[in-house]
């Protein structure tokens, strides 16, 4: 039971120098903060940081929005101190449970107070209280059968501070005027006092009764204490008690077995003490037991048992396999659910469900995640006010429906999560042939035009209709709803569940950008030549014709003011797009530049795209991907910037969704181009080395699944085939993502052509997004391409420098695309306006023209502005 309650200033708690510092707050459990516009985010992130050590309640009296109070909850406030006029539209929120609502009001009128208080049923917070004696009076006068109070004083004192506690009010008061030791601090306020305001003891002695737990609450043993060894407890962080015989007990002085604190707590009644400990050694009984109530029993002596072996477990022994074989712990995951699913009686629901246990348990030993983090999640869960619907996902949905003759559609994880490429497991046979990975090979002399144009098509994609059905709704929930939106669907789909908001705005804090030295060198070097490409395509003046005397027209150039810019998550980390993609709308002037990529479950982006994002100016960074991403950008939210253009790959459903809004008139945005998965095409003949023309084919075959990669082989001789598909082989299985090289190797082939004007006309029908010429005389070969969004040069121009670092942008068409469109370029963030000016005397030669036409079309008023000019 609270008796007092720490407050502390969010822009200063992580440096406090003077009072209570952030481990001695958790001894007693509890936090107040105010939270204001300014401050949420801390008040957000305070959350994130401290939910292990103590339950917190916001002052949030001065926020504006509703939603912002719900969402502090959602992210486990334990109480919000609200204004009356909160507390009215509070009570329209649903599942809020006003128990954890503290009204707050001025402390300085009696009336006010009881008024107040007889007026609610909720907690009643009286802050800056002036006059001491009012609050007083007033808890004196209505005793303990009114809902609980909370008070803070302008010019708090330890007496002010005693007499409230011992009218069972609970007071508030700066951390910074608080001490754990006194004899260090003798200005400040004693916390043990303060703890032990209201503790009483039964015994003749005066010991208050002690009961130690460890932290799942689990009784070590029953020992006493004294307001000394409390106070001394708290000074050292230790577990610190008071024995009969020898005063102070230093737990496990002697012995090594000594206790971290955690925290401590009275009972409801004010006559006993709770001690939460980190129990150190071989346990808290002089027997060298666990507890001194024997062993640890059910889940708690799992947990020790299955930590000992992670340690100790023989090589070889099952236990040492499952910790070492992920996929093998999971397999036995999945058999033991689906067992207990199948279990009826309750001795089978009984050892089934102790199975699923046993190997959970083994896999968060094996993560290093306690049975405590696991109940303070589920503690964590209880504190949602907002509760999603609750249906089975997926497979399991549609295993349950199709048992009761129901169709499902496909779950929206497996499309909207932006990591599509799922990787082949080892016992498909996709990308193999007769044990080796190779590619399919075909030849235009001896397979018909049906055969050769049937295999340079692209992997099958989703329907058109099933894609847009799925992303229609995920767009007009975010264009209705806004953050919440984004923020639910980052939640699902990204396990970011950590995030209370959807956006990090800049400037950017340079922990978040905390990089390796030569990853540093690297992004400088590729931001430099990829600036200097782009800046190099700049117009130095507008165009400017005169058609014919005194008619002079012109065309000049200006920055689109807003930009999106989309940089993929899903299998690989992607800070070279942010440069692509960002750096050309820096050199063209572009004002707001907003970049979206789906976060790591832990809530935040890898720093090599916070670096680029940085670099490049950008204002924020959306915490969202797929369509929610799209959406945000497209219309704008409450924390989102709306932008005018969007550009940047992704899976097929981010696709879906730009060709979606830019159709869209009300959301008033365009988009760069349609795209699809990552492809290449080399051109070889016999001057080509065989490794570099299968480190080029691997290079987009990592990509994911649905990439495709396609060797035109110039007249090569078997021998030179066979060294191309061995060196690609032997790479392949190098690689650490060979799973999903396999494949795309599955639906990738050779074609053998027999000089270089049939490979060329090839690759213009293909119009890849990627086109490697490794070729006699390649300069010269250059052209002949016809269509093409990017092409890499002789056989020192891998298509990675292109990616990467040569200055040449990489966000360009696929799917054949680069046969209407462009890749990315400096022109893609600016727009022309052109201009006419004409004299009298250009009127006069070009009037008598626009006159005509203006009459043939039937639009007298057009006729009617040139004719009125020149007095006709």
């Amino acid at each position: 039971m609270v008796s007092f309650i720490p407050s502390i200033d969010l822009t200063k708690y992580a440096t406090t120098i003077q009072g209570l510092t952030p481990k001695e707050l958790s001894y007693i459990g509890v936090v107040h903060a105010q939270v204001e516009t300014a401050t949420l985010d801390s008040a957000f992130a305070y959350l994130y940081e401290t939910l292990k050590l103590y339950q917190t309640y916001f002052d949030v009296s001065k926020l504006d929005l509703i939603d912002d109070i719900v969402s502090l909850l959602d992210s486990g406030a334990s109480k919000v101190f609200v204004s009356s006029l909160q507390l009215e539209r509070l009570k329209a929120i649903e599942n809020l449970d006003f128990d954890r609502v503290v009204l707050a009001i001025s402390g300085e009128r009696r009336d006010e107070i009881i008024d107040t208080i007889s007026g609610t049923s909720v907690g009643v917070y009286f802050h800056a209280v002036k006059d001491a004696e009012i609050v007083e009076a007033w808890l004196k006068e209505y005793g303990t059968d009114r809902p609980d109070v909370y008070v803070s004083f302008a010019q708090p004192s330890s007496e002010h501070l005693l007499k409230v506690t011992a009218l069972s009010a609970i007071s508030i008061t700066p951390a910074t005027l608080l001490t754990v030791d006194t004899e260090a601090n003798p200005t400040l306020i004693s916390v043990a006092t303060l703890l032990l305001a209201n503790a009483k003891s039964d015994r003749p002695d005066g010991l208050f009764t002690t009961l130690v737990t460890d932290e799942r609450g689990i009784a070590l043993g029953l020992v006493y204490s004294n307001a000394k060894s409390v106070a001394e407890s708290l000074r050292t962080g230790r577990g610190v008690y008071c024995s009969r015989k020898r005063g102070l007990w230093y737990k496990g002085e002697s012995s090594g077995d000594i206790q971290e604190l955690v925290r401590v707590e009275l009972d409801c009644d004010q006559d006993c003490l709770c001690y939460v400990v980190r129990q150190k050694g071989r346990g808290f009984c002089h027997l060298a037991t666990p507890t001194c109530f024997g062993a640890y029993r059910g889940l708690s002596k799992l947990q020790r048992t299955l930590q000992s072996r992670k340690e100790s477990a023989p090589e070889g022994s099952y236990t040492s396999r499952l910790f070492n074989d992920p996929e093998l712990l999971n397999a036995k995951i999945m058999e033991e659910a689906n067992e207990l699913c199948e279990a009826k009686t309750t001795s089978e629901v009984a050892f089934e469900a102790a199975d699923v246990m046993y190997f959970a348990l083994t896999k968060c030993v094996a993560a290093g995640v306690s049975l405590e983090d696991v109940e303070r999640n589920l503690d964590l869960k209880s504190f949602k006010v907002k509760r999603r619907k609750g249906d089975a996902k997926g497979p399991w949905a549609q295993k349950l429906d199709s048992q009761n003759g129901a169709s499902q559609e496909p779950e929206e994880k497996e499309i909207l999560k932006e990591a599509a490429s799922v990787p082949k497991g080892v016992h498909d046979p996709a990308g193999l042939q007769n044990g080796r990975i190779q590619m399919r090979r075909f030849t235009t002399a001896t397979d018909s035009l049906e055969t050769i144009s049937d295999v340079l098509k692209r992997p099958s994609q989703r329907s058109t209709e099933k894609i847009m059905g799925i992303v229609k709704p995920i767009i007009e929930n975010v264009r209705t709803r806004g953050d919440v939106a984004v923020l639910d669907y980052t939640h699902k789909f990204e396990k970011a569940t950590s995030l209370t908001s959807p956006v990090l705005k800049a400037p950017f804090p340079a922990s978040l950008m905390r990089l390796p030295p030569e990853t540093i060198e690297a992004i400088d070097i590729s931001f430099e030549n990829i600036r200097r490409f782009h800046a190099a395509q700049k117009e130095e003046k507008p165009l400017i014709v005169e058609t014919m005397p005194g008619v002079v027209c012109s065309r000049f150039s200006r920055p689109i003011e807003g930009v999106g810019l989309y940089v993929p998550g899903g299998t690989a980390v992607l800070p070279s797009t942010a440069l692509m993609l960002g750096v050309p709308a820096m050199v063209a002037g572009c004002k707001r530049i907003v970049l979206a990529s789906p976060p790591r479950s832990d809530g935040s982006i890898t720093p090599e795209i916070v670096y680029a994002a940085h670099k490049v100016g950008a204002e924020s960074i959306v915490l969202a991907g797929g369509a929610q991403a799209v959406a945000a950008m497209a219309y704008g939210t409450e924390s989102i910037s709306k932008v005018d253009k969007i550009l940047g790959p992704g899976n097929q459903f981010v696709t879906a969704a730009k060709m979606l809004v830019s159709n869209d008139t009300s959301a008033g945005v365009s988009i760069d181009m349609p795209a699809g998965p990552s492809e290449v095409l080399v051109v070889a003949d016999s001057t080509a080395d065989p490794s570099f023309v299968a480190s080029d084919l691997l290079s987009q075959a990592e990509h994911g699944v649905d990439s495709q990669v396609i060797l035109i082989a110039v007249n090569l001789a078997e021998k030179e085939l066979q060294a191309i598909e061995d060196e690609l082989h032997t790479q392949a299985n190098a690689l650490p993502r060979v799973d999903i090289v396999r494949g795309a190797i599955s639906h990738s082939v050779t074609l053998v052509v027999k000089d270089i004007r049939e490979a060329m006309v090839m690759s213009n029908q293909y119009a890849p997004e990627h086109l490697i010429l490794q070729v006699k005389d390649a300069e010269q070969v250059v052209d002949l391409v016809e269509n093409a969004g990017s092409v890499f040069v002789g056989p020192w121009t891998p298509e990675s420098v292109g990616d990467y670092s040569a200055g040449v942008n990489h966000s360009l068409p696929t799917y054949g695309y680069a046969k209407q469109y462009s890749g990315v370029n400096l022109g893609s963030y600016v727009k022309h306006i052109t201009s006419a000016n004409l004299t009298k005397e250009g009127l006069q030669n070009v009037g008598p023209a626009v006159m005509q036409l203006a009459k043939v079309e039937e639009l007298e008023a057009h006729r009617r502005a040139v004719s009125i000019r020149l007095g006709l």
